[in-house]
């Protein structure tokens, strides 16, 4: 198969796996700048270009788009899976599980468990905000923040009144949660493709600190996940309707808690701290589903 990866980087250790374990399966893969390509919208012709040249057709893609670009993104994949070719995971998804309130919203609306999430948009409702999560302390977390930037734990409700208000100031959209103090700084990342959880990591706060992201200085080590842990990381992933995706969950006293689920999980991380070709499942799961047009939105969500 000619498999197309969209990446802004082949060095990247998540691109470079996918590579191999498509060169190891005998397949072609061909990585192209997601901002590089360009789309010419014609009716029932739709061609994707890069560099000057007319992209040939591509049995599947696999993308890997930032969250800073996931707009652009999503359109150029959404180009390709008009023009025939098996998406890994969907534009239509992908764009829903970016929306950090929307795709919380759907979760809950499935009773999916979730920290108790407030937003709003007046500072007047500020108090009645902080209230709504079981006070303080608390965390404020930035709509388009990744990777742990963006989030902030407010101690006190002084604290989470100066910190939202100062967001508010900058017209900044913000989501408020309660603080799941017996989760002690770590959380747990479910790996999951074609349904099932394939792979699963402790991530660790490094101390003084309550963010876990890896790219936070976080530790990861591999961890047996309980069956409610596991239901609730492939439920979501399904309610999102992506076929891989990474689902951070929370311990809590209450069950599993789900922080959020990402359309294009790091490899780096899980793989090492499991010892498993997850590429290579990745790559699998193309194998065993990819057929041309086999997409249930066809790019028009």
């Amino acid at each position: 198969m000619r498999i197309v990866i969209l990446s802004r980087n082949k060095k990247l250790y998540s691109t470079r796996r996918l590579i191999e374990a498509c060169e190891q399966r005998g397949h072609e893969p061909v990585v192209l700048d997601v901002l590089r390509s360009y789309m010419e919208v014609v009716p029932s012709k739709p061609e994707v270009h890069f560099k000057g040249k007319t992209l040939d057709a591509f049995d599947a893609v696999i993308p890997r788009i930032g969250a800073s670009v996931t707009f652009y993104g999503t359109a150029v994949l959404r180009q390709f899976e008009m023009m025939g070719a098996f998406p890994l995971n969907e534009s239509v998804a992908i764009a829903r599980s970016r929306d950090k309130l929307r795709s919380l919203q759907l979760l809950s609306r499935k009773g999916v468990g979730l920290p108790n999430t407030g937003f709003a948009h007046d500072p007047d409702d500020i108090q009645d905000l902080i209230t709504m999560v079981g006070g303080a302390p608390l965390v404020i977390k930035l709509l388009e923040g990744t990777q742990g930037i963006g989030v902030v734990l407010a101690e006190t409700k002084k604290a989470a009144e100066s910190v939202i208000e100062a967001f508010m100031g900058l017209k900044a959209n913000i989501m408020v949660q309660e603080y799941i103090k017996e989760a002690g700084g770590a959380d747990i990342r479910c790996l999951v493709v074609g349904g099932k959880v394939v792979a699963a990591m402790k991530r660790q706060a490094s101390p003084g600190e309550f963010r876990s992201n890896l790219h936070r200085g976080g530790s990861a080590s591999l961890i047996k996940i309980t069956p409610a842990e596991r239901t609730t990381a492939v439920k979501a992933a399904k309610i999102m309707g992506l076929n891989v995706a990474g689902v951070d969950i929370l311990r809590s006293e209450r069950g599993p808690l789900v922080m959020e689920v990402n359309s294009s999980p790091g490899l780096q991380g899980i793989e090492e701290a499991t010892g498993k070709d997850v590429a290579g499942m990745i790559i699998d799961f193309i194998e065993k589903n990819a057929k041309p047009h086999k997409t249930r939105t066809k790019g028009k969500g």
